[in-house]
């Protein structure tokens, strides 16, 4: 049986994963964690009967525990009780799919403790790539990527012999040594870096692919009038609020660029972003001699995954499939980054580095709460992140204190700026 510790149960990402759990009859949930949605959360712990269950609030954590008192469950709450879920010491792997920055201490956890971790918080690499990725290397954990676009990317990259994200690219490997059935580097035993060195040399770029959202071809003047309502109806993806409204306005793109920075060890000026409005291409690959792998498929995220709690195998999967005579065209375009200028900024953030991609995500995370709220205006999100990338003077290679410092001076920024 795979053991599974899922963080965000009760969102878009964690309920998925929970049906592929029932789809396959080889997985075993061993913690669950939630936000607040306690009453979802309670309707999961009756059918998958984990062990540990977390929910955000210490109140609500005291009525569930009352409420599943006849199911051998221990339930608990807030950062020590996410820790706690994400260490549960039977798991193989733990699914991060919370929202935000939240994420970071209990996947630092959950590497430290040798957990896999199939990664959908995005913000956790953005901010803290830096510790997290030589973390997973030392500990010999796996990362792989959940996000269809960083999915795409990794089975694109298996071409090259190389395993799941840190995929050994910076480690050493004896002369001779080829990939095993699994995909898997040989055992490091000392010798020049020959793998890694082939592998850089046959990456020439990154295509991570967009849809451009729901106000793709919008002008700036036609953003003025947005509504929450409108920013939540993407064209191709169900997701979750803070997600739909991330692609909305690219910042979803552009935390992903910073993403697929760490995970695939490569610079910036390597990643391209392009416009693929269907869906259809989650995105591609470039090789040395002008080679470009590309994955598709339809917008479903049940298959990356499925792909990261079963790499290398590949399962059945229900669902559509793509109809290639029914397809008329696959059509490309270059991002507006003067109407969208949230792409621009994370290129900027990334290229500054240190505490900087903290700053463009916390701006944004506090700047969408404002929005989701109603309190502020659609393009408010971008000048709040403009703004804080303007006043911060980003420390270099952060501790996770310095980056949770830099997240708490961007909210209290804000918040004496704007409200």
């Amino acid at each position: 049986m795979r053991k599974l510790s899922i963080l965000g149960s009760t969102g878009s990402i964690g309920t998925q994963t929970l049906d592929i759990v029932r789809n396959n009859g080889d997985i075993q949930v061993t913690a669950l964690a939630a936000g607040h949605n306690a009453a979802a959360l309670e309707r999961q712990i009756r059918e998958f009967k984990p062990r540990i269950a977390c929910i955000w609030d210490e109140r609500k954590a005291k009525d569930l525990k009352l409420a599943v008192a006849d199911i051998p469950v221990k339930v608990v709450s807030g950062m020590d009780g996410l820790i706690e879920a994400a260490t549960e010491p039977s798991a193989q792997t733990v699914v991060t799919a919370v929202v935000g920055m939240i994420g970071i201490r209990p996947t630092i956890a959950a590497i430290r403790a040798g957990k896999d971790i199939a990664l959908a918080n995005k913000e956790t690499l953005v901010t803290a790539g830096h510790l997290i990725m030589p973390l997973a290397r030392k500990t010999g954990v796996r990362i792989l990527p959940v996000d269809s676009e960083h999915s795409a990317i990794f089975q694109c990259l298996t071409t090259l012999g190389v395993g799941a994200p840190p995929m050994d690219w910076a480690e050493s490997v004896p002369d001779g040594a080829e990939p095993d059935d699994s995909g898997e580097r040989a055992l490091k035993a000392g010798g020049k870096t020959r793998g890694a060195d082939r592998s850089r040399k046959q990456l020439a770029k990154i295509l991570l692919t967009a849809s451009g959202g729901p106000f793709r071809g919008y002008t700036r003047e036609q953003l003025q009038d947005v509504t929450l309502e409108d920013a939540l109806k993407h064209p191709n993806w169900s997701m979750g609020h803070k997600v739909t409204i991330d692609s909305s306005t690219m910042v979803n793109k552009g935390l992903e660029v910073m993403e697929a920075r760490w995970l695939f060890d490569v610079p910036v000026s390597q990643i391209q972003v392009v416009i693929q409005p269907k869906s259809i291409i989650h995105s591609m690959v470039e090789f040395s001699d002008g080679a470009v792998l590309a994955q598709l498929g339809t917008p479903d995220m049940r298959l990356p995954i499925q792909y990261a709690l079963y790499y290398p195998e590949r399962r059945p999967l229900p669902g559509g499939r793509l109809d290639f005579w029914a397809m008329n065209q696959i059509a490309f375009e270059k991002p507006d980054t003067d109407t969208f200028p949230a792409l621009k900024l994370a290129y900027q953030a990334a290229d500054i580095g240190g505490t900087m991609p903290t700053v463009f995500n916390a701006a944004n995370e506090y700047a969408v709460t404002q929005f989701i709220n109603h309190w502020i205006s659609y393009l408010t999100i971008t000048d709040m992140i403009e703004t804080a990338m303007g006043c911060h003077k980003p420390a270099a290679d952060p501790s996770l204190d310095q980056i949770l410092a830099a997240e708490q001076e961007t909210y209290d920024l804000l918040r004496s700026r704007f409200g």
